[in-house]
């Protein structure tokens, strides 16, 4: 059943699976040098720090404890450039990270962004639902990018979007449960202020990765 669905999702021929534009990030002449162990670590390392990099560019939403951050358009980028056990793992390295550096949105930090015990019961960060979508999302938009979905941009768009959905069908319940909202109410804080902002990262995103191909196939070395 998932030999199936996954061949109904491929739209690469064999030899191509699996490939991403991120095994082209690094410089032939460097990569030469290096075994594949650590070419993958660098880049799963260079994916949490772009992420860690982009969290901090907040901006509030009143009446929201969810900012406006860059960390979405991040996360999916990472994802599709690194493919599903990098995207993962980059996204999961961000959010460890967190759990000591203050790089999560507003330069918060700390386990009990997401979780922590309080009196013997158990209290949810009210963002702590996006940052765990946001390794779900990473590992899924990875591995559509290597079933050739950031190929054409229609393709990557809807990756994309996917990826995107995945995040809020974390980060809303999530925020239900943490902020004792009802689904109106956390929709309203949790989704609808960032609908615009979402699908211009989408749009961005999505043609970002047609135009990294199109270079990588027009590199001179290719011709």
């Amino acid at each position: 059943m998932t030999t199936m669905a996954t061949s109904r999702l491929n739209r690469l021929p064999a030899a191509e699976r699996g490939i991403t534009i991120g095994d082209f990030l690094v410089p032939i002449q460097l990569g030469e040098r290096l075994s594949v162990r650590t070419r993958h670590v660098i880049l799963i390392v260079t994916g949490a720090l772009f992420i860690a990099l982009t969290a901090n560019y907040a901006v509030p939403v009143p009446g929201s404890p969810v900012p406006i951050t860059g960390q979405t358009f991040s996360v999916l980028l990472v994802g599709g450039a690194l493919g599903f056990r990098r995207g993962l793992l980059a996204s999961a390295l961000y959010v460890v990270l967190g759990f000591f550096l203050p790089v999560y949105a507003n330069h918060e930090s700390g386990i009990g962004t997401i979780v922590s015990v309080s009196g013997g019961s158990i209290v949810l960060g009210a963002t702590g639902g996006y940052l765990v979508g946001f390794i779900l999302a990473g590992a899924v938009v990875g591995r559509l990018a290597e079933l050739g979905w950031d190929r054409r941009l229609l393709g990557a768009i809807a990756a994309m979007a996917i990826g995107n959905v995945l995040i809020y069908l974390v980060g809303i319940p999530w925020l239900m449960a943490a902020a004792h909202l009802d689904i109106a109410d956390a929709i309203a804080a949790g989704f609808r202020p960032f609908l615009v902002g979402d699908v211009i990262k989408l749009l961005l995103a999505g043609a970002l990765f047609p135009a990294a191909w199109w270079v990588v196939h027009h590199r001179p070395e290719e011709r």
